[in-house]
């Protein structure tokens, strides 16, 4: 289980990440294995929609199994799919890099983060080293 320190430690080393890489602001949501929030935080500067959008993505990755990456992978090969996979959500799920899921050393799901804000390749980046700062695996996809 993700408890709410953990869940803070993780959304902070994310945040420590990007502005190491010196990114734009970020907002980074995780969620326990039922998909609800258990830390959100906007940084000052982040777009509106950003929240959403990353507890879209971390919502997407609990809902289909997979890290956001195979979720980008899967949507591009099959885009039909994915648009009736945001309708059935209610447009809950966003199928992007930024999403992983976060696991036990034992592969034991615990819950999903996930990032927005810069291009998704360094949104994904912030929520492995937040994940893996806590001593636990990313599951990218």
């Amino acid at each position: 289980m993700l408890t709410l320190n953990k869940a803070s430690d993780i959304v902070d080393a994310a945040l420590r990440e990007a502005r190491e890489l010196d990114l734009r602001p970020l907002s980074v949501t995780v969620l326990d294995t039922g998909g609800h929030p258990i830390v959100v935080k906007r940084e000052d500067g982040a777009g509106i929609l950003r929240p959403q959008i990353a507890h879209a993505k971390a919502w997407g990755c609990l809902g289909t199994g997979s890290g956001g990456a195979a979720g980008a992978r899967h949507a591009t090969r099959d885009p039909a799919f994915f648009a009736a996979l945001a309708t059935i959500s209610e447009g809950r799920i966003a199928s992007s890099r930024g999403g992983v899921l976060i696991r036990d050393a034992e592969g034991k799901l615990l819950g999903s983060i996930g990032v927005s804000g810069d291009r998704p390749e360094n949104d994904e980046k912030c929520a492995v080293a937040g994940v893996e700062s806590a001593g636990l695996a990313a599951d990218t996809g």
